[in-house]
Protein backbone atom coordinates (compact mmCIF):
# COMPACT_ATOMS: atom_id res chain seq x y z
CA UNK A 1 0.00 0.00 0.00
CA UNK A 2 1.49 3.39 -1.26
CA UNK A 3 0.10 5.88 0.64
CA UNK A 4 1.78 9.00 -0.33
CA UNK A 5 3.21 9.93 3.04
CA UNK A 6 3.97 8.46 6.27
CA UNK A 7 1.38 6.64 8.52
CA UNK A 8 1.14 7.56 12.05
CA UNK A 9 -0.22 4.06 13.65
CA UNK A 10 -1.57 4.83 17.32
CA UNK A 11 -1.81 0.45 17.80
CA UNK A 12 1.66 -0.86 18.30
CA UNK A 13 3.04 -2.90 21.08
CA UNK A 14 6.54 -4.23 22.90
CA UNK A 15 6.76 -7.56 24.64
CA UNK A 16 7.96 -6.84 28.25
CA UNK A 17 11.20 -7.90 29.33
CA UNK A 18 10.93 -10.32 32.42
CA UNK A 19 11.99 -7.25 34.90
CA UNK A 20 9.56 -5.08 33.20
CA UNK A 21 7.92 -4.79 36.88
CA UNK A 22 10.72 -5.60 39.29
CA UNK A 23 13.84 -3.51 37.83
CA UNK A 24 12.76 -0.41 39.40
CA UNK A 25 10.51 -1.63 42.18
CA UNK A 26 10.53 -0.93 45.95
CA UNK A 27 12.13 -3.66 47.95
CA UNK A 28 9.49 -4.21 50.44
CA UNK A 29 7.07 -4.82 47.70
CA UNK A 30 9.18 -7.42 46.44
CA UNK A 31 6.77 -10.51 47.26
CA UNK A 32 3.68 -8.54 46.64
CA UNK A 33 4.21 -7.26 43.29
CA UNK A 34 5.21 -9.27 40.05
CA UNK A 35 7.20 -11.79 40.31
CA UNK A 36 8.90 -14.33 37.47
CA UNK A 37 9.40 -17.71 39.04
CA UNK A 38 11.10 -20.37 36.82
CA UNK A 39 11.12 -24.20 38.16
CA UNK A 40 13.73 -24.92 35.51
CA UNK A 41 11.50 -25.73 32.67
CA UNK A 42 8.83 -23.28 32.49
CA UNK A 43 8.60 -19.51 33.94
CA UNK A 44 5.30 -18.20 35.14
CA UNK A 45 3.78 -14.81 36.28
CA UNK A 46 2.77 -14.91 40.09
CA UNK A 47 0.91 -11.40 40.52
CA UNK A 48 0.08 -10.61 44.09
CA UNK A 49 0.29 -14.05 46.40
CA UNK A 50 -1.33 -16.37 42.77
CA UNK A 51 -0.02 -17.56 39.25
CA UNK A 52 -1.48 -15.10 36.85
CA UNK A 53 -2.57 -16.43 33.50
CA UNK A 54 -3.18 -13.74 31.32
CA UNK A 55 0.16 -14.20 29.62
CA UNK A 56 0.66 -17.61 30.32
CA UNK A 57 4.56 -17.43 28.76
CA UNK A 58 5.63 -14.00 30.20
CA UNK A 59 9.23 -14.80 28.54
CA UNK A 60 7.42 -14.49 25.24
CA UNK A 61 9.34 -17.05 23.56
CA UNK A 62 8.44 -18.30 21.49
CA UNK A 63 5.92 -15.75 20.53
CA UNK A 64 3.21 -15.37 17.77
CA UNK A 65 3.86 -14.44 14.51
CA UNK A 66 2.13 -10.82 13.77
CA UNK A 67 -1.31 -11.51 11.62
CA UNK A 68 -1.82 -14.57 11.67
CA UNK A 69 -4.77 -15.11 13.28
CA UNK A 70 -6.64 -12.13 10.67
CA UNK A 71 -8.90 -14.92 8.73
CA UNK A 72 -10.20 -15.90 12.55
CA UNK A 73 -11.24 -12.72 13.24
CA UNK A 74 -12.63 -11.47 10.35
CA UNK A 75 -14.61 -14.74 10.13
CA UNK A 76 -13.58 -15.93 7.41
CA UNK A 77 -11.94 -19.24 7.75
CA UNK A 78 -12.14 -21.79 5.14
CA UNK A 79 -14.62 -24.45 5.73
CA UNK A 80 -12.80 -27.69 7.13
CA UNK A 81 -9.67 -25.67 8.19
CA UNK A 82 -8.69 -26.06 11.92
CA UNK A 83 -8.99 -22.63 13.36
CA UNK A 84 -5.99 -23.89 16.30
CA UNK A 85 -4.01 -24.49 12.77
CA UNK A 86 -3.98 -20.55 12.25
CA UNK A 87 -1.66 -19.81 15.35
CA UNK A 88 1.76 -19.56 13.91
CA UNK A 89 4.74 -18.89 16.21
CA UNK A 90 8.45 -17.87 15.73
CA UNK A 91 11.80 -17.48 17.93
CA UNK A 92 12.03 -14.04 20.08
CA UNK A 93 15.44 -13.48 19.73
CA UNK A 94 14.47 -13.08 15.68
CA UNK A 95 13.00 -9.90 16.29
CA UNK A 96 14.68 -7.63 18.30
CA UNK A 97 12.35 -5.25 17.24
CA UNK A 98 9.68 -6.31 19.83
CA UNK A 99 12.14 -5.61 22.58
CA UNK A 100 14.51 -2.94 21.28
CA UNK A 101 13.61 1.24 20.49
CA UNK A 102 16.30 1.28 17.76
CA UNK A 103 15.35 -1.69 16.23
CA UNK A 104 11.90 -0.92 16.03
CA UNK A 105 12.51 2.54 14.45
CA UNK A 106 14.32 0.51 11.45
CA UNK A 107 11.19 -1.84 10.81
CA UNK A 108 9.12 1.19 11.16
CA UNK A 109 10.88 2.81 8.24
CA UNK A 110 10.49 -0.11 5.84
CA UNK A 111 6.76 -0.06 7.03
CA UNK A 112 6.48 3.24 6.11
CA UNK A 113 5.08 4.86 9.54
CA UNK A 114 5.96 7.76 10.39
CA UNK A 115 5.39 7.62 14.71
CA UNK A 116 3.72 4.44 16.47
CA UNK A 117 1.65 4.70 19.87
CA UNK A 118 3.87 2.05 21.69
CA UNK A 119 1.50 -0.20 24.37
CA UNK A 120 2.27 -2.93 26.57
CA UNK A 121 1.17 -6.33 26.61
CA UNK A 122 1.54 -8.05 29.51
CA UNK A 123 1.37 -4.94 31.80
CA UNK A 124 -2.50 -4.89 30.48
CA UNK A 125 -3.27 -7.72 32.86
CA UNK A 126 -1.30 -6.50 36.12
CA UNK A 127 -3.37 -3.80 37.64
CA UNK A 128 -6.46 -6.52 37.70
CA UNK A 129 -4.35 -8.96 39.56
CA UNK A 130 -2.99 -6.32 42.27
CA UNK A 131 -6.46 -4.42 42.55
CA UNK A 132 -6.37 -6.46 46.39
CA UNK A 133 -3.42 -4.29 47.16
CA UNK A 134 -3.63 -1.10 46.26
CA UNK A 135 -0.55 0.25 47.70
CA UNK A 136 1.61 -3.02 45.83
CA UNK A 137 -0.30 -1.59 42.52
CA UNK A 138 0.41 2.04 43.00
CA UNK A 139 4.55 1.21 43.77
CA UNK A 140 4.41 -1.39 40.66
CA UNK A 141 2.74 0.91 38.24
CA UNK A 142 5.12 3.69 39.16
CA UNK A 143 8.28 1.03 38.97
CA UNK A 144 7.29 -0.05 35.12
CA UNK A 145 6.92 3.24 33.83
CA UNK A 146 10.54 3.81 35.29
CA UNK A 147 11.39 0.77 33.29
CA UNK A 148 9.62 2.13 30.08
CA UNK A 149 10.67 5.48 30.01
CA UNK A 150 14.39 4.10 30.40
CA UNK A 151 13.77 1.31 27.89
CA UNK A 152 12.00 2.88 24.93
CA UNK A 153 11.59 6.70 26.21
CA UNK A 154 8.29 8.07 26.71
CA UNK A 155 8.94 10.78 23.66
CA UNK A 156 11.97 11.87 21.97
CA UNK A 157 12.06 14.91 19.96
CA UNK A 158 11.45 13.19 16.59
CA UNK A 159 7.98 11.88 17.43
CA UNK A 160 8.79 8.91 16.24
CA UNK A 161 7.73 6.34 19.28
CA UNK A 162 4.95 8.10 21.94
CA UNK A 163 5.56 5.48 24.42
CA UNK A 164 2.40 5.78 26.92
CA UNK A 165 2.75 5.31 30.70
CA UNK A 166 0.16 3.36 33.02
CA UNK A 167 -1.88 5.78 35.71
CA UNK A 168 -3.45 4.03 38.29
CA UNK A 169 -6.22 6.21 39.45
CA UNK A 170 -6.56 3.80 42.33
CA UNK A 171 -5.20 6.16 45.35
CA UNK A 172 -5.89 9.39 43.92
CA UNK A 173 -3.05 11.39 45.53
CA UNK A 174 -0.29 8.56 44.17
CA UNK A 175 -2.44 8.94 41.02
CA UNK A 176 -1.60 13.10 40.81
CA UNK A 177 1.71 12.25 41.73
CA UNK A 178 2.61 9.80 38.58
CA UNK A 179 0.69 11.90 36.03
CA UNK A 180 3.14 14.80 37.63
CA UNK A 181 5.92 12.04 36.96
CA UNK A 182 5.22 11.03 33.64
CA UNK A 183 4.72 14.63 31.98
CA UNK A 184 8.15 15.71 33.60
CA UNK A 185 9.71 12.70 31.89
CA UNK A 186 7.91 14.13 28.57
CA UNK A 187 5.07 11.30 28.33
CA UNK A 188 2.80 12.46 25.45
CA UNK A 189 0.03 10.38 26.13
CA UNK A 190 -1.27 8.15 29.02
CA UNK A 191 -3.14 5.05 29.45
CA UNK A 192 -6.00 4.06 31.89
CA UNK A 193 -7.42 0.65 32.49
CA UNK A 194 -11.19 0.84 30.88
CA UNK A 195 -12.89 -0.55 34.10
CA UNK A 196 -14.12 0.87 37.41
CA UNK A 197 -11.36 2.11 39.62
CA UNK A 198 -10.67 -0.45 42.77
CA UNK A 199 -10.99 1.51 45.95
CA UNK A 200 -10.49 0.29 49.67
CA UNK A 201 -14.20 0.23 50.53
CA UNK A 202 -15.65 -0.30 46.95
CA UNK A 203 -15.20 0.60 43.25
CA UNK A 204 -15.10 4.22 42.21
CA UNK A 205 -16.64 5.55 38.33
CA UNK A 206 -14.04 7.02 36.97
CA UNK A 207 -16.04 9.85 36.53
CA UNK A 208 -16.02 10.20 40.73
CA UNK A 209 -14.53 13.77 41.84
CA UNK A 210 -11.99 12.58 43.53
CA UNK A 211 -10.45 11.94 39.88
CA UNK A 212 -10.62 15.40 39.10
CA UNK A 213 -7.27 16.92 40.02
CA UNK A 214 -5.91 14.27 37.28
CA UNK A 215 -8.51 14.74 34.52
CA UNK A 216 -7.73 18.43 34.59
CA UNK A 217 -3.61 18.04 34.97
CA UNK A 218 -4.10 16.39 31.72
CA UNK A 219 -6.62 18.75 30.22
CA UNK A 220 -4.03 21.73 31.02
CA UNK A 221 -1.40 19.63 29.44
CA UNK A 222 -2.59 18.79 26.45
CA UNK A 223 -2.56 15.36 27.29
CA UNK A 224 -4.85 12.82 25.98
CA UNK A 225 -6.01 9.44 27.78
CA UNK A 226 -5.74 6.00 26.03
CA UNK A 227 -8.07 3.50 27.33
CA UNK A 228 -6.24 -0.03 25.78
CA UNK A 229 -8.07 -3.42 25.91
CA UNK A 230 -7.10 -4.96 29.19
CA UNK A 231 -8.50 -7.32 31.89
CA UNK A 232 -11.51 -5.31 33.25
CA UNK A 233 -12.02 -7.26 35.13
CA UNK A 234 -15.43 -8.21 33.70
CA UNK A 235 -15.03 -11.83 33.50
CA UNK A 236 -16.85 -11.90 37.39
CA UNK A 237 -19.99 -11.11 34.99
CA UNK A 238 -19.15 -14.61 33.10
CA UNK A 239 -19.14 -16.68 36.55
CA UNK A 240 -22.41 -15.02 37.20
CA UNK A 241 -23.32 -17.43 34.38
CA UNK A 242 -21.39 -20.21 35.33
CA UNK A 243 -18.02 -18.98 33.89
CA UNK A 244 -14.76 -18.46 34.84
CA UNK A 245 -14.05 -15.21 36.63
CA UNK A 246 -10.30 -15.02 35.75
CA UNK A 247 -8.98 -14.32 32.46
CA UNK A 248 -6.11 -16.86 30.44
CA UNK A 249 -4.44 -15.85 27.34
CA UNK A 250 -5.00 -18.88 25.74
CA UNK A 251 -6.75 -22.01 25.71
CA UNK A 252 -10.40 -23.50 25.26
CA UNK A 253 -13.17 -20.62 26.15
CA UNK A 254 -16.54 -20.43 26.58
CA UNK A 255 -18.04 -18.47 23.60
CA UNK A 256 -20.90 -17.35 25.73
CA UNK A 257 -18.25 -15.42 27.65
CA UNK A 258 -17.68 -13.48 24.29
CA UNK A 259 -21.59 -12.94 23.95
CA UNK A 260 -21.75 -11.47 27.09
CA UNK A 261 -18.75 -9.62 27.80
CA UNK A 262 -17.02 -8.60 24.41
CA UNK A 263 -17.25 -4.42 24.53
CA UNK A 264 -18.45 -3.85 27.48
CA UNK A 265 -16.13 -2.87 29.54
CA UNK A 266 -15.05 0.35 27.07
CA UNK A 267 -18.53 1.11 26.83
CA UNK A 268 -18.93 1.48 30.26
CA UNK A 269 -15.59 3.41 30.56
CA UNK A 270 -16.99 6.34 28.38
CA UNK A 271 -20.19 6.28 29.82
CA UNK A 272 -19.19 7.10 33.05
CA UNK A 273 -16.85 9.52 32.12
CA UNK A 274 -19.65 11.10 30.25
CA UNK A 275 -22.83 10.45 32.90
CA UNK A 276 -20.54 11.06 35.23
CA UNK A 277 -19.41 14.57 33.68
CA UNK A 278 -16.13 14.48 33.36
CA UNK A 279 -16.37 16.13 30.04
CA UNK A 280 -18.40 18.81 31.56
CA UNK A 281 -15.85 19.97 34.31
CA UNK A 282 -12.83 19.10 31.61
CA UNK A 283 -13.98 20.30 28.45
CA UNK A 284 -10.89 20.20 27.41
CA UNK A 285 -9.37 16.62 28.43
CA UNK A 286 -9.26 14.16 25.22
CA UNK A 287 -9.43 10.20 25.22
CA UNK A 288 -8.89 7.69 22.80
CA UNK A 289 -10.01 3.95 22.61
CA UNK A 290 -7.48 2.18 21.17
CA UNK A 291 -8.47 -1.73 20.63
CA UNK A 292 -12.28 -2.01 21.47
CA UNK A 293 -13.25 -1.91 18.59
CA UNK A 294 -16.28 0.79 17.57
CA UNK A 295 -19.60 -1.15 17.88
CA UNK A 296 -19.86 -0.24 21.41
CA UNK A 297 -20.17 3.44 19.97
CA UNK A 298 -23.56 3.11 18.27
CA UNK A 299 -24.90 1.39 21.40
CA UNK A 300 -23.80 3.91 23.54
CA UNK A 301 -25.15 6.96 21.30
CA UNK A 302 -28.67 5.50 22.08
CA UNK A 303 -28.41 4.81 25.49
CA UNK A 304 -27.07 8.84 26.30
CA UNK A 305 -29.83 9.95 23.93
CA UNK A 306 -32.23 8.32 26.04
CA UNK A 307 -30.74 9.02 29.47
CA UNK A 308 -30.97 12.52 28.33
CA UNK A 309 -34.22 12.48 27.34
CA UNK A 310 -34.99 11.16 30.81
CA UNK A 311 -32.90 13.04 32.95
CA UNK A 312 -32.24 16.72 30.95
CA UNK A 313 -30.93 18.38 34.32
CA UNK A 314 -28.64 16.07 34.71
CA UNK A 315 -26.55 16.58 31.56
CA UNK A 316 -25.86 20.49 31.07
CA UNK A 317 -24.18 19.53 27.84
CA UNK A 318 -25.24 17.24 25.07
CA UNK A 319 -23.86 13.89 25.54
CA UNK A 320 -23.65 12.21 22.37
CA UNK A 321 -22.04 16.21 21.33
CA UNK A 322 -19.28 15.34 23.98
CA UNK A 323 -18.57 11.97 23.00
CA UNK A 324 -17.93 13.30 19.18
CA UNK A 325 -15.61 16.27 20.63
CA UNK A 326 -13.66 14.61 23.32
CA UNK A 327 -13.55 10.93 22.06
CA UNK A 328 -11.25 9.40 19.00
CA UNK A 329 -11.38 5.94 18.36
CA UNK A 330 -9.39 3.11 16.98
CA UNK A 331 -11.75 0.38 15.32
CA UNK A 332 -10.96 -3.16 14.98
CA UNK A 333 -10.21 -3.10 11.19
CA UNK A 334 -13.12 -5.42 10.07
CA UNK A 335 -15.57 -2.91 11.39
CA UNK A 336 -18.23 -1.04 9.28
CA UNK A 337 -16.16 2.26 9.49
CA UNK A 338 -18.29 4.16 7.11
CA UNK A 339 -20.92 3.49 9.83
CA UNK A 340 -18.42 4.95 12.58
CA UNK A 341 -17.73 7.82 10.17
CA UNK A 342 -21.28 9.10 10.22
CA UNK A 343 -21.50 8.51 14.00
CA UNK A 344 -18.77 10.06 15.41
CA UNK A 345 -17.44 11.72 12.26
CA UNK A 346 -13.90 10.89 10.38
CA UNK A 347 -12.07 13.16 11.90
CA UNK A 348 -12.26 11.42 15.48
CA UNK A 349 -11.10 7.69 13.47
CA UNK A 350 -7.73 6.39 13.95
CA UNK A 351 -5.66 3.71 12.58
CA UNK A 352 -4.60 1.19 14.54
CA UNK A 353 -2.66 -1.90 13.24
CA UNK A 354 -1.98 -4.16 16.68
CA UNK A 355 1.49 -4.55 15.22
CA UNK A 356 2.83 -7.21 15.97
CA UNK A 357 0.38 -9.25 18.26
CA UNK A 358 -1.39 -12.49 16.32
CA UNK A 359 -5.06 -10.74 15.75
CA UNK A 360 -3.62 -7.66 14.56
CA UNK A 361 -2.07 -6.96 10.81
CA UNK A 362 0.44 -8.64 9.08
CA UNK A 363 1.46 -5.37 6.93
CA UNK A 364 0.20 -2.30 8.46
CA UNK A 365 -0.45 -0.09 6.29
CA UNK A 366 -2.96 -2.71 4.59
CA UNK A 367 -5.50 -0.79 7.26
CA UNK A 368 -5.82 1.66 4.33
CA UNK A 369 -7.48 -1.37 1.77
CA UNK A 370 -10.25 -1.12 4.30
CA UNK A 371 -11.22 2.63 3.55
CA UNK A 372 -11.94 2.33 -0.16
CA UNK A 373 -15.23 4.27 0.55
CA UNK A 374 -13.32 7.00 1.86
CA UNK A 375 -11.95 10.25 -0.04
CA UNK A 376 -8.42 10.56 0.04
CA UNK A 377 -8.50 13.76 1.86
CA UNK A 378 -10.26 11.53 4.49
CA UNK A 379 -8.05 8.51 3.97
CA UNK A 380 -5.12 10.61 5.21
CA UNK A 381 -6.99 11.94 8.16
CA UNK A 382 -7.50 8.03 9.53
CA UNK A 383 -4.17 6.98 8.42
CA UNK A 384 -2.21 10.32 10.19
CA UNK A 385 -3.23 13.64 10.52
CA UNK A 386 -6.19 12.96 13.26
CA UNK A 387 -3.14 11.35 15.43
CA UNK A 388 -1.34 14.03 15.17
CA UNK A 389 -4.13 16.45 16.28
CA UNK A 390 -4.69 13.94 19.10
CA UNK A 391 -1.06 14.31 20.18
CA UNK A 392 -1.16 18.01 19.42
CA UNK A 393 2.06 17.88 18.33
CA UNK A 394 3.40 18.18 14.19
CA UNK A 395 6.11 15.71 12.32
CA UNK A 396 6.91 16.26 9.07
CA UNK A 397 6.27 13.20 7.07
CA UNK A 398 9.43 11.36 5.04
CA UNK A 399 6.97 11.16 2.07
Amino acid sequence: MILGYQAVDVDNHYYEPLDAFTRHLDKKFKARGVQMLTDGKRTQAVIGDRVNHFIPNPTFDPIIVPGCLDLLFRGEIPEGVDPASLMKVERLSEHPEYQNRDARVAVMNTQDIQTVFMLPTFACGVEEGLKGDIEASTASIHAFNRWLDEDWGFDRPDHRIIAAPIISLADPAAALDEVDFVLAHGAKMVLVRPAPVPGVIKPRSLGDPSHDPVWARLAEAGVPVGFHLSDSGYLHIAAMWGGKSTFEGFGAKDPLDTVLLDDRAIHDTMASMIVHGVFTRHPELKVASIENGSYFVHRLVKRLKKAANSQPRHFPEDPVEQLRNNVWIAPYYEDDLPLLAETIGVDKILFGSDWPHGEGLESPLSFATELAGFDAADVRKIMRDNALDLLGVNVASAA
